[in-house]
């Protein structure tokens, strides 16, 4: 009975006193797994410091891009625009999405989830993407819920049966994060009670008013080659660029800043949300690239170069273009494409990056001022600005960067900018996204321990 009463004891002190960390300080432990290695279609762009601006000649005079030093984390980038295809994957999603919704008023059970995983009620219910989605159902109600998708019988042409666009819209949100960190965020909400002890940092019951809520259809406008191009034939590219499989792997155009946005927030979740199934930690945010990292990545390590294949001329040594854009007095076809070509039809970069001159020009996240180099910071440089219906017109204006295939070569040099309003769509502009990266650099290992020292 002594020797049970020992081993219950030890056994007791054993477990009272021991731990696996053996009382060292060696951080939380089972951490979620890391998705790791370069995201699908992107390539990786090292951190590094070059001068931003101009690498020729203002002959404009415009003054909008003067030299500076900027130095740039490391990010992914997508090697090339986003396609008519990719932005169609987006477009089918938010489709399907709200065939859902309207089916679900009718059978919530099948089509939407409305309780998590430990049985309590949603306050917005999910949708049930395993659900099986019938076009053709047979069901009266299924039938008559969907029809609201479709354009009314009175509008059809020949009596086609087609997808109302207008009806493809895509609810999203995202958090004003320089509001949260402006200190009168804080500060304004603390109560009395509270003034000058810790809970004065801390906001009272305000979180909703950093986050934002926004509805934005998602069609690209497809009418953007009528109206930008008012003396030109170009109806069969209005009725064909974006539908025909031809173009599949053509750059998407007729896209707004806002429509750009979105898709990035939706590539987001989609991402994250199959890596949370999989215990995998989220990604980082796929976004628009800042002005200051599209031209890091336009130049491609090259210093002072003019264009991104790093040399001062617009064709190799045989004379042949080596860019969609306009050359000569406007010989549109003299470098093989008239209109956007096929991604990725010229060389990439040094950094592995396609079309980063002409062919289409690209969104920045960053506002459109003159001053903006002057205002913004050395390092990860951004000047970002959300304007509001009550603004002035011209503080809407988003930078453009890259140049397209109806630019003269002077706005396909890697310093140009350009601009365009955020709630315009025009058929020479298109959109690639950015990662940032987490850590330092390719290879760096974040289990190594902290014992060892790195250069």
């Amino acid at each position: 009975m002594k020797k049970v009463l020992l081993l219950l004891s030890a056994t007791v002190l054993m477990f009272g006193c021991s731990s696996s960390d053996n009382g060292e300080l060696i951080g939380v432990q089972d951490r979620p797994a890391t998705n790791g290695g370069i995201p699908y279609g992107m390539v990786f762009v090292p951190q590094g410091n070059f001068m931003m601006g101009a690498s020729d000649a203002d002959f404009l005079e415009t003054n909008t891009f003067q030299s500076k030093s900027r130095t740039i984390p490391s990010f992914f980038m997508d090697e090339t625009e986003i396609t008519n295809n990719k932005y169609r994957q987006f477009v089918y999603w938010v489709r399907d999405s709200v065939a859902r919704r309207l089916l679900g008023d009718i059978n919530a059970g099948k089509y939407l989830i409305e309780v998590d995983q430990y049985g309590e009620e949603l306050p917005n219910p999910k949708i049930n993407w395993k659900a099986k989605l019938d076009w053709d159902t047979k069901d009266q109600e299924e039938r008559e819920a969907l029809s609201e998708m479709y354009i009314p019988v009175e509008e059809r042409f020949y009596g086609k049966k087609q997808i109302d666009v207008l009806k493809l819209n895509y609810e999203y949100y995202y958090q004003n994060l320089d509001m949260a960190a402006q200190k009168n965020h804080h500060a304004a909400s603390v109560p009395d009670a509270y003034k000058g002890s810790p809970m004065a940092g801390r906001p009272n019951n305000d979180r909703k008013k950093i986050i934002r809520k926004d509805v934005i259809n998602v069609y690209p406008d497809t009418l953007s080659w009528m109206h930008d191009f008012v003396g030109s034939y170009n109806e069969p590219l209005t009725r064909q660029y974006f539908a025909a499989p031809e173009y599949d792997n053509y750059p998407v155009v007729g896209v707004t800043y806002k429509q750009a946005e979105a898709f990035s927030i939706w590539r987001t979740n989609q991402l994250n949300n199959h890596l949370e199934e999989k215990g995998i930690s989220e990604v980082a945010e796929f976004r628009l690239p800042t002005e200051a990292e599209w031209e890091y990545a336009a130049r491609g390590g090259s210093v002072n170069s003019s264009y991104p294949w790093g040399g001062p001329y617009v064709s190799n040594g045989k004379g042949c273009f080596i860019a969609n854009y306009k050359p000569q007095r406007g010989a549109y076809d003299g470098d093989g494409g008239i209109i956007p070509i096929i991604c990725a039809h010229y060389a990439p970069n040094d950094f592995g990056l396609y079309d980063m001159a002409g062919n289409v020009a690209e969104w920045c996240a960053d506002a459109f001022i003159d001053s903006r180099y002057e205002v913004s910071g050395d390092f990860a440089s951004s000047y970002r600005y959300s304007s509001s219906d009550t603004d002035e017109l011209a503080s809407s204006r988003k930078v453009v960067r890259g140049g397209s295939w109806k630019d003269i070569k002077y706005y396909i040099q890697t310093s140009t900018p350009n601009w365009e309003y955020a709630d315009t769509a025009k058929c020479y502009i298109g959109f690639r996204c950015v990662q940032s990266f987490l850590g330092r650099k390719m290879g760096d290992n974040a289990k190594t321990s902290s014992n060892v020292y790195r250069n």
